[in-house]
């Protein structure tokens, strides 16, 4: 007897078709001799619905009230989920965040998963209920809802899999598992059949949208093996998986696993800072307190002043503008200047630690496409580059080909 969760995304529960078709999917689990958790998202697009009611309402509502109101999507898909169960004979119970004893810091909107009592849980478990608890919501030391950031429902399931020492973490959405790009950019992209913890890391970073890449992370931490699979077909999927059995699995390691973009970028220069020992540590060290996460890096000195080049998600680029504007006026000749028309593209693959020829291939690949790299990022499995928006598509499908993704390379 196995204990699985199961994670549902939004496009698996969108409607009340889908809801009943995921219960059947759920309980025929359970009838192989599973124990059950189940976790679930928001349905459809109802996350970005509450945002766009938002913004009609105030550019700046408390974080607080945001996250009051965030927590509800995942309460409809709990309820009518658990009632479409019910329905079909099978004993289940419903639980929020809180309820499940998920415990959080206090950044709301943004909330770092601190502990879990999981008692509550276990006695349901025990009573051969079929436990549905809402992903993305946990509560804080204020008993104060609060969430855990776009995608937190994939965090919340591998959370509770480490939590409950589950034998197996399923992510189900509506796509057949990992692929090397994007299939809906690029119609010959293929499904990998077993993707390392350190690549599913950088892919989720670079724009990958299949997990959280804080849920990857506790993953990883806790060796939990996670199936990214599709809800609605009987597909394999996606296994994500150390690095060891991917090895043990493939004799030769394919040198670039897939390559991933994201246009959910804006970069900042600071130009013509001082060029002094520790302006660099200030500066992001005042970022990283009002929790602006800083990607790509790139420091030029010229003429004796430092222009510092760095990027942000773009959900972050007002706060950001206001603390780097305090910052220039410390230091008179500083000015900032901003672009929110840049992508990254990046390639990700394990066996590119082991092959230096991989990034002159990359460069090489954007230069025949007469695409200009403005900054580039670089790690043992992963080159990043920042470039111009408008050139993303055609950078990402010509990575894709110079690669050799045309044929199966797993």
């Amino acid at each position: 007897m196995s204990l699985i969760v199961m994670k549902f995304g939004g496009s698996s529960v969108a409607d009340t078709d889908k809801i009943k078709f995921v219960a059947k999917k759920i309980i025929a689990k359970k009838k192989e001799g599973n124990k059950i958790v189940v976790v679930v998202s928001a349905p459809g697009n109802t996350t970005d619905d509450l945002l766009t009611m938002v913004t009609k309402i105030t550019s700046r509502p408390q974080l607080r009230e945001m996250d009051v109101l965030l927590a509800t999507g995942e309460m409809v898909s709990i309820a009518l989920l658990s009632i479409a169960i019910d329905a079909m004979g099978e004993k289940v119970i419903s639980m929020t965040g809180p309820q499940a004893g998920i415990f959080a810091d206090m950044t709301y909107t943004q909330a770092r998963v601190k502990s879990i009592d999981s008692r509550k849980i276990k006695k349901q478990i025990l009573d051969d209920k079929i436990v549905v608890i809402a992903g993305f919501q946990a509560f804080n030391s204020k008993r104060d809802i609060t969430t855990l950031g776009r995608g937190g429902s994939d965090l919340t399931a591998v959370v509770l899999a480490a939590t409950l020492n589950a034998d197996l973490c399923e992510i189900y959405s509506d796509v057949d598992g990992v692929y090397t790009a994007d299939p809906r950019v690029v119609t010959d992209a293929k499904k990998i059949a077993y993707v390392s913890y350190d690549e599913m890391l950088e892919m989720a970073g670079s724009g990958a949208q299949i997990l959280q890449t804080r849920s990857v992370e506790i993953a990883k931490k806790f060796n939990i093996e996670v199936h990214s699979k599709n809800t609605f077909n009987e597909s394999k999927g996606t296994v994500i998986t150390s690095k060891e059995k991917i090895r043990r699995s493939n004799m030769e390691t394919p040198l670039v696993s897939g390559v991933t973009f994201s246009k959910d970028n804006v970069k900042f220069t600071i130009v013509d800072l001082p060029d002094t020992p520790g302006l660099a540590a200030k500066i992001f060290s005042r970022l990283a307190n009002i929790n602006v996460n800083v990607d790509i890096i790139q420091s030029v000195i010229v003429n004796k002043k430092n222009n510092i080049s760095f990027t942000v998600d773009k959900q972050d680029t007002e706060k950001t503008d206001l603390e780097l504007n305090k910052i220039s006026h410390e230091f008179k000749s500083a000015s900032i200047v901003y672009d929110d028309c840049v992508a990254k593209v990046s390639i990700i693959g394990i066996g590119m630690k082991s092959n230096p020829s991989i990034a002159a291939k990359m460069f090489e690949i954007l230069n025949n496409e007469g695409i200009n790299i403005e900054i580039i990022s670089t790690s043992e499995i992963k080159i990043s580059c920042i470039i111009n928006r408008l050139d993303m598509l055609k950078a990402v499908k010509a990575l894709h080909k110079g690669f050799g993704f045309s044929v199966d390379n797993r």
